[in-house]
């Protein structure tokens, strides 16, 4: 079965969907587009105009969460899911925590402001919105975090989707130089390294590492002559629009 990603290495939630393919041992390739570069195929294929895109044999999955499962359903081995249906149902918590509240602070308000908005649409940044992150938004969410987290190993035993959906996230904020406070958050800063040290997160950063800070228009080409797995064809286009707004 032949699997193209359609999304950017950068994306924290493109990055869930390639780490649990990488994972299974899943071979894939990659369209890296930014969501604001899609053409209006792409749009046909995501209304929402966001990443990922799982195409499978012409059929096309959409949302990380939906895609992930799907892959689990279809390569149970190694499982991304604790067998336990509590555990299981904790994770999916956990999993949506990370996808709805912490992307909304670190992604959206912090992540979006730092570098969308100046490097992708030539926008200022609102430092309003940055420093009510920083002071309000994710502070809230490590407390929460920090409560939820084991002070040693991952979440369920071996590494869930909860533990990869939560790293993720805290992975593309590090790219505008935030850093977890070890002192006001440990269990959250060690946590987070930990999954981070992960072997297939290492696999996964040498590909951001090669196109983290190039422009939108050098990256694709940058990743060819590395040697990403790329698609031969893009949906990506030249010039950036804003994709629907969230709710």
């Amino acid at each position: 079965m032949a699997f193209v990603v359609i999304g950017n290495y950068l994306s924290p939630f493109v990055r869930k969907v390639l780490a649990c393919m990488e994972l299974k041992g899943l071979a894939y390739e990659i369209d890296p587009i930014v969501p604001f570069t899609g053409n209006d195929a792409f749009e046909r294929l995501s209304p929402l105009r966001r990443i990922p895109l799982l195409i499978q044999d012409g059929r096309v999955f959409l949302d990380s969460s939906v895609i992930c499962q799907y892959l689990e359903d279809i390569h149970p081995s190694p499982p991304l899911y604790p067998a336990d249906p509590a555990d299981r149902a904790r994770a999916r918590w956990l999993e949506e925590y990370a996808d709805t509240a912490l992307a909304d602070a670190l992604i959206w308000r912090l992540f979006y402001q730092k570098a969308i908005r100046p490097y992708v649409f030539g926008e200022e940044r609102d430092e309003k919105v940055i420093g009510e992150a920083i002071e309000r938004h994710i502070p809230r969410s490590l407390d929460y975090l920090e409560t939820q987290l084991p002070a040693e190993g991952y979440l369920f035993g071996a590494l869930s989707i909860a533990d990869v959906a939560i790293a993720s996230m805290f992975r593309t904020a590090g790219f505008v130089r935030f850093a977890i406070d070890a002192a006001r958050w440990p269990r959250s800063a060690a946590f987070v390294q930990r999954v981070l040290a992960h072997e297939v997160f290492g696999r996964l950063a040498a590909w951001e590492d090669v196109m983290l800070r190039l422009p939108v228009s050098e990256q694709r080409a940058a990743l060819a002559t590395a040697g990403a797995p790329l698609t031969a064809t893009t949906f990506g286009t030249a010039a950036p629009r804003h994709g629907l707004p969230r709710t």
